[in-house]
C-alpha cells in the first residue's frame, strides 16, 4: 500500500466511532477542485516520503484501546493492488473498517463486501452523469459508478453516499445528482471550502463561487425526502 499520511485518532471521519484514518496516495481522477493536490498529482506524489507499513500497524497497536475503526481513504484506495490484504490484516486486529471510493471500481468493492471485510463505505458522487467527466476531470465509466451504487446499497452494512458541492454546480445538477441514488439510506452534501494553504488539482477553480452552507440547507430541504438520513456536512 502507498501510503502517505495517518492521524491516529479522528472523530469526526468515521460516525458514531473514534478511529484512525489513513490516507493512500494515488488517485484515477483528477477532479479539478479537490484540495489534496499532493494525493492525486504524480509530480506531487513523487515527492512523498511514504509511510512503511510496518509502521502504519504499529501506530494501530499502540491504539488498540482507544480506537473502534480505521478510515482509509485517499486518493482513491481502490487503486492499491493489495488494498484487500492490508483491509484483512487491520480486521485481524479487531477493527472495524470505513473505506472512501469515488465507485469507479466496482470489481475492487465487490470481493470486499462479499468478504464481509468492509463495516462501512463513503461513496463520493461526483454529480449529474451529464457533468460527471468535468467534474471529475477524466472520462467516467458511469456503468461502473452506478454498479458500484447497487453493490453499496444491496451490500455495505453500513453506507453513505455524498456530494461535495463544487465550484459551478447548481441545485439542478444536485437534483441530478440524487437521481443516481434516491431511496439510499443516506446522503450528505458536502460544502466546498476553498483552502487557504493548499493547492487545487487545478489552481483555476480557486476563484469560482460555490454555494453557500445557508443555500446547501436549502437545497437538502428540497431533497431530503429521497432518503432516510442525511443532511448539510
Amino acid at each position: 500500500m502507498k501510503i502517505a499520511s495517518i492521524f491516529s485518532t479522528t472523530l469526526i471521519d468515521y460516525p458514531g466511532h473514534v478511529a484512525a484514518l489513513i490516507f493512500t496516495a494515488g488517485c484515477n481522477y483528477r477532479c479539478p477542485f479537490c484540495h489534496n493536490s499532493e494525493l492525486v498529482l504524480p509530480e506531487k506524489i513523487r515527492a512523498l516520503s511514504l509511510i512503511p507499513e510496518a509502521d502504519v500497524f504499529s501506530v494501530l497497536k499502540e491504539r488498540q484501546e482507544f480506537l473502534d475503526g480505521v478510515v482509509i481513504t485517499g486518493g482513491e484506495p481502490a487503486i492499491q493492488p493489495d488494498l484487500a490484504r492490508f483491509v484483512e490484516q487491520v480486521r485481524h486486529l479487531g477493527f472495524l473498517v470505513k473505506l472512501d471510493t469515488n465507485g469507479s471500481r466496482p470489481d475492487v468493492l465487490e470481493p470486499l463486501l462479499e468478504a464481509q471485510l468492509l463495516d462501512y463505505v463513503a461513496m463520493d458522487l461526483k454529480g449529474p452523469p451529464a457533468r460527471y467527466d468535468k467534474l471529475a476531470g477524466v472520462r467516467v465509466d458511469l456503468d461502473a459508478i452506478e454498479r458500484s451504487i447497487r453493490l453499496i446499497i444491496e451490500q455495505a452494512p453500513d453506507y453513505e453516499f455524498r456530494t461535495t458541492v463544487a465550484p459551478t454546480m447548481t441545485f439542478q445538477d444536485i437534483e441530478a445528482t440524487v437521481a443516481l441514488v434516491a431511496g439510499a439510506k443516506r446522503y450528505i452534501l458536502q460544502q466546498f471550502v476553498s483552502p487557504q494553504e493548499k493547492d487545487l488539482v487545478d489552481p483555476a477553480w480557486r476563484g469560482k463561487v460555490a454555494l453557500s452552507e445557508g443555500e446547501l440547507h436549502t437545497l437538502w430541504e428540497a431533497i431530503k425526502d429521497n432518503f432516510s438520513e442525511g443532511g448539510v456536512r
